[in-house]
């Protein structure tokens, strides 16, 4: 199921202008899975689209940082002012990132305009359960510290723009979910419902 937050619906419209939607939620949440079908649907709505995946972005441009508090928010805060760019290039730019601490979604709710923060709720035994990177495993093995949910913890959201529970649905209705919400909070125009065609009688 989705919720759409009060707070956010009241914004101003941004019409088809750009905006940032950040998919944060625990690792194997499906943020990687949703960020590119969202990037797909927009870009067939005719926008044009950046996705910023949070371990791209640290296994190529962060590659100075590890894994403390401090790092992880530093990390997050380059991807913020990087979406914060596209955002002023009228870019609609998707990241992808856990971003598991209150402090460092105000921060990056105040460098990013226009922002969207959808926080994919799938709970910590069913992420553990996918795992497709392995890394739950890892953690658990003691291999990889401060992993969040594991040896580090995920503040949940208090106040998303959205919330998707893709532990209890596909990531196509996941997907139908978010672009509702958008179109909700007015980021999206509706799309015009197709006429059904009609076989006349002869």
């Amino acid at each position: 199921m989705s919720n759409v937050s009060g707070e956010a619906s009241a914004k101003s419209a941004s019409g088809n202008g750009a905006f940032c939607i950040w998919l944060m939620g625990l690792s194997a949440s499906g943020k990687t899975t949703l960020a590119r079908l969202l990037g797909e649907a927009l870009e067939q709505r005719g926008f044009t689209i950046a996705i910023l995946d949070g371990d791209v972005v640290r296994n190529t441009l962060n590659q100075d940082l590890g894994f403390s508090r401090g790092d992880r928010e530093t990390n997050l805060r380059r991807i913020a002012l990087q979406a914060q760019d596209l955002v002023r290039q009228q870019i609609v730019t998707i990241v992808a990132a856990i971003c598991p601490y209150h402090t460092i979604r105000q921060e990056v709710r105040s460098i990013v305009s226009e922002l969207v923060e959808v926080y994919l709720n799938c709970s910590l035994e069913i992420c553990i359960r996918r795992d497709p990177k392995g890394l739950y495993r890892k953690a658990l093995a003691g291999e990889i510290q401060h992993f969040t949910g594991i040896g580090d913890i995920f503040e949940t959201p208090v106040r998303p723009d959205l919330e998707i529970t893709t532990d209890a649905e596909t990531p196509e209705e996941s997907l139908a979910r978010i672009l509702c919400g958008l179109e909700e909070l007015r980021r999206l125009s509706p799309e015009p419902v197709a006429l059904k065609s009609v076989k006349l009688k002869s």
